[in-house]
């Protein structure tokens, strides 16, 4: 009997085992993304983090854990998804052009036909920061002078060589050029080590307030006389920096410049689920996206579809299409069907 009563429960054992019954089902495997920003006192940074903190948000329902990584910019970030080490890229709207088209850093490497859009986010200025003892009034002022165009890699730094060379200036013989990263600049214009420095950047910043706030007074020079630039790249357009962002600087009145978008950009080898769920959770969360930063004050969903040259993500336009944001998108941007 009780021979018999064992052999009974190993048999309902081994039968629940099987069957699966009252046992806990198996967690979903957690899918790990990478989301490249660029250095920590800029707004691609902080970007990426409030991107990151939407989609963790929802762990529980897409089992995606977003985590954030600090780089050398757009350029490096672009190279990064192409390769697979980073699943999503903050890249500006220009070096998202040159990529998609093979030009500039990929002339060589050739169109990058795998790179995809997701959406655009803040607009950006191309900012020139000098020093009030260095004489810097203009962009001609610059000759001769000690100025970091950014560092290799990062978009700030063909934006600058772009703003020289519209007026006239060979930023390889006409200055001495130095190319650090834009979080070193503040420091190095404080100490005197260079008389001025270009950022491209959203507003306000931490680099910029940093820079205005020390003991060396500061301000920022204007970069007009940029018509035929724009008419030659179609991802700049005019900007005007705030003065009143930045209270310790000694301009007066707000600075004309011009300048590009940023953009979020992600492989066409990222699943379709993945890049869906991130680039619903932002839209859906619009409102509170926008109160993160506030070089996000002017965003809106229009225009976050805007200054976009790689061809949109599956993944993202089939959200767009719910959404009935699409009919935003320019036709030769939408996925082929």
């Amino acid at each position: 009997m009780k021979r018999g009563f064992i052999l009974s429960m190993v048999f309902v054992a081994g039968f629940v085992l099987a069957s699966g019954v009252g046992t806990t089902p198996a967690k979903a495997e957690t899918k790990f993304v990478t989301i490249g920003t660029g250095g920590i006192t800029g707004v691609y940074y902080p970007t990426g983090g409030a991107i990151a903190r939407i989609v963790n948000n929802k762990r529980d329902v897409y089992g995606i854990r977003a985590t954030v990584e600090a780089t050398g910019g757009s350029v490096f970030n672009v190279n990064a998804v192409m390769s697979g080490d980073l699943d999503f890229g903050v890249v500006q709207s220009d070096r998202q052009y040159e990529a998609v088209n093979g030009l500039a850093e990929w002339k060589e490497l050739g169109p990058q036909k795998d790179l995809r859009a997701v959406f655009a986010i803040h607009p950006e200025s191309i900012t020139l920061v000098a020093a009030d003892d260095a004489d810097i009034n203009t962009l001609q002022d610059l000759k001769g002078k000690q100025v970091n165009i950014g560092n290799p890699g990062s978009g700030q730094r063909q934006n600058s060589i772009d703003a020289l060379a519209n007026a006239g200036i060979d930023f390889e013989k006409d200055l001495t050029a130095h190319g650090v990263k834009a979080a070193e600049a503040p420091g190095l214009l404080q100490d005197g080590r260079i008389d001025a420095f270009f950022y491209t950047v959203g507003h306000p910043s931490g680099a910029i307030q940093e820079a205005t706030a020390g003991r060396r007074k500061v301000h920022f020079v204007p970069i007009t006389g940029v018509e035929k630039l724009l008419e030659e790249h179609p991802y700049y357009a005019k900007a005007t920096i705030p003065v009143k962002l930045y209270p310790s600087a000694t301009n007066t009145e707000d600075v004309e410049t011009f300048g590009v978008k940023a953009t979020f950009v992600t492989s066409a080898k990222v699943p379709d689920e993945v890049v869906y769920a991130v680039t619903k959770e932002v839209f859906e969360n619009f409102d509170e996206f926008k109160e993160l930063h506030p070089a996000y004050a002017v965003l809106t969903k229009e225009n976050m579809l805007e200054g976009l040259s790689a061809p949109i993500h599956p993944g993202a336009f089939k959200y767009y299409q719910e959404a009935g944001l699409d009919k935003h998108i320019a036709d030769e941007l939408k996925p082929k069907q």
